[in-house]
């Protein structure tokens, strides 16, 4: 019998994992397709790069609500409700008439894959009590290996296809994971209904602020459009006072401005990110229009930044058990700094061979720097915290690469050649140098023992 519920257990974790991979895989395999999307519709890479922002906006308000409704109605009802919703959007998106409907489908896409993961969190939490650590390293192993691969698994799609491919894909593990989680997840308690609990006018104000901010640093090289500015000044003042005043608020403002260490690592993971993906977006479409390579090849090369990044992570894991996070963090944030130096070495008679290199240097710092970073917010919250803290993070990580595209669409808009990529290079380059100081600026394992005594 103990088997047995040892063998469903693993069953559980597998049907999760079917539903959590969704929205990291979704998230990087259109950085192959970004190019023919925008020669499909006839658009600008500042355009294209919506289908960047749009799903990174939907997941960092869509992930927050979905996780207060899973805890409402049942984890199981909103995860089967999420797998509805991304098979919807993954149908519909092959037959956009226009580019607004196919935003329009990865915002949706967006918002159901957002669905699966908190409800899946919350039932592994309440249903596996023992081995519960290997089952969230399990999930996490779909996380990031879905997401690390999702450039190369696009680039055989659409060179085996079209870009629709990319969609169609999801069907197979949506129709897997809905109907092992019918028979195999367990149904859960639902909690009170409190619509209140919900931060309606936070969210709004949110994506207000962000898209505006969007639409000013895009139209930066054209007619500046100084009124979404304005409206990002106006629509971020009122989010700060709604967020202040709500007592189960979309960001903890009250939270980040007592704890300045947690702010900073959220502060330098957004960095990362913001570094990190326009490398992870901007490579794609660089080896397409400029090196002439095709979506398959482009998706192979791609391998080198994705494949080291995974390869890195348990040399990171096995620095952080013994020295805690500060000194991987560091290697993570040099390693980074040193790629980016390394990229404005690249020329166009530079053989592809160094680009591999640059690549592979820079995928190292993303696994040194993924788990460094986690594992530094852990150190610096209350255990009870751990839920809100979580949830801050990822919505750092989707802001970070909300700025990566809209960098990216600033300086790949008009045209695109190698000066375009080193301009991209340099703005890294700043953004990396703040990466060490805030690396170095927290404290190591040594001050972290003396404030725990204290």
């Amino acid at each position: 019998m103990a088997k047995y519920l040892e063998k469903k257990q693993w069953m559980i974790v597998l049907t999760i994992g079917l539903g959590t991979m969704l929205n990291p895989l979704n998230s990087s395999m259109i950085s192959v397709a970004l190019t023919r999307l925008q020669n499909e519709y006839g658009l600008s890479f500042a355009d294209v790069s919506w289908l960047i922002s749009v799903f990174y906006l939907a997941s960092a308000a869509g992930q927050p609500v979905m996780g207060k409704l899973s805890d409402m109605f049942g984890a199981k009802k909103l995860f089967l409700t999420g797998m509805v919703l991304v098979s919807a959007a993954c149908l519909l998106a092959p037959f956009s008439p226009n580019f607004l409907f196919l935003l329009g489908c990865r915002a949706l896409q967006a918002i159901g894959s957002s669905t699966l993961f908190p409800s899946g969190m919350s039932m592994v939490r309440s249903i596996i009590t023992k081995n519960q650590a290997k089952a969230l390293a399990v999930l996490s192993v779909f996380a990031s290996t879905s997401a690390a691969f999702g450039p190369s698994v696009g680039g055989f799609l659409i060179a085996a296809w079209d870009w629709q491919a990319i969609f169609l894909v999801n069907l197979p593990f949506i129709m897997a994971g809905f109907v092992l989680a019918i028979f195999i997840l367990p149904e859960t308690e639902r909690g009170t209904f409190d619509i209140r609990r919900i931060d309606f006018k936070g969210i709004v104000l949110f994506i207000i602020s962000i898209a505006a901010i969007i639409l000013f640093l895009l139209s930066l090289d054209e007619n500046i459009r100084w009124w979404a500015l304005f409206l990002f000044l106006g629509a971020g003042s009122l989010f700060y006072m709604q967020e202040k005043g709500h007592d189960e608020p979309f960001i903890d403002i009250k939270s980040l401005k007592k704890n300045r260490y947690v702010t900073a690592v959220y502060l330098q993971f957004m960095s990362i990110n913001t570094v990190y993906y326009c490398y992870f977006f901007g490579f794609p479409t660089f080896l397409q229009q400029v090196r002439g390579y095709s979506e398959e090849h482009t998706g192979l090369i791609m391998l080198a930044l994705a494949g080291f990044g995974v390869l890195v992570s348990p040399i990171a894991g096995g620095l952080i058990n013994r020295h805690g996070s500060k000194l991987p963090m560091l290697i993570g944030a040099a390693l980074l700094l040193i790629g980016t130096g390394l990229l404005l070495t690249y020329k166009e008679t530079s053989p592809l061979l160094w680009l591999l290199v640059i690549m592979a240097v820079l995928g190292m710092s993303n696994g040194f720097n993924n788990i460094s970073s986690q594992t530094a917010l852990y150190e610096h919250v209350n255990p009870e915290d751990t839920g809100t803290a979580s949830g801050l993070f990822q919505t750092s990580r989707y802001l970070g690469s909300i700025l990566s595209g809209s960098l990216l669409g600033l300086t790949f808009n008009r045209h695109l050649d190698q000066s375009h990529l080193h301009m991209v290079a340099i703005i890294c380059f700043v953004f990396c140098l703040l990466i060490v100081a805030m690396a170095w600026k927290l404290p190591g394992q040594l001050q972290l023992k003396r404030r725990k005594k204290v």
